[in-house]
């Protein structure tokens, strides 16, 4: 059995600071809400053709069950819980952006009814929600430059550079 020679990569001060910073980003208020908004524009997604009334359009409904959970998982829920995940909330932007155009893609034109105007709406609107808080999200994990080169160039708990 062989002893490791170096210091093992939890302790590496890179990783440190990166943590202290994803714990510092997710304990602000601000933090919180946007995770709880983001869980709930998720949830609505999920459950909206049932709540709108286009659930008779069944690829749009299951499209947006599927996307609804993934959102609410990716941004609510995993999304900012670890160190670097941040980075998901890119992804959440383009199920975002998916989400406004998916009545025309999914749908086409079977989503020629009554109900069309709603299902439109509702995912326009939803959709533009879920964009702004995807993107803030994202903006919450490059905050004070901690990620990346940044933690880096302002010098470390170890007294590197």
């Amino acid at each position: 059995m062989t002893v490791p020679t170096s210091p093992r990569i939890e302790t590496h001060p890179d990783i440190l600071a990166l943590r202290a910073h994803s714990e510092e980003t997710t304990a602000t208020t601000a933090a919180q809400a946007v995770e709880a908004l983001a869980l709930l524009c998720g949830v609505y997604l999920a459950a909206s053709p049932w709540i709108v009334g286009f659930s008779f359009a069944t690829n749009l409904a299951i499209n947006n069950l599927i996307v609804g959970i993934a959102f609410a998982c990716l941004v609510g829920g995993f999304g900012s819980a670890y160190e670097r995940t941040h980075a998901m909330s890119w992804a959440a932007v383009g199920l975002a952006l998916w989400t406004i155009v998916s009545p025309w893609v999914v749908a086409g034109h079977a989503l020629v009814t009554a109900f069309a105007t709603r299902a439109v709406v509702s995912n326009v609107v939803i959709g533009a929600v879920c964009c702004l808080i995807a993107l803030a999200c994202a903006r919450m994990g490059l905050s004070k430059g901690a990620l990346g080169r940044g933690a880096l160039s302002r010098g470390t708990p170890g007294g590197r550079r």
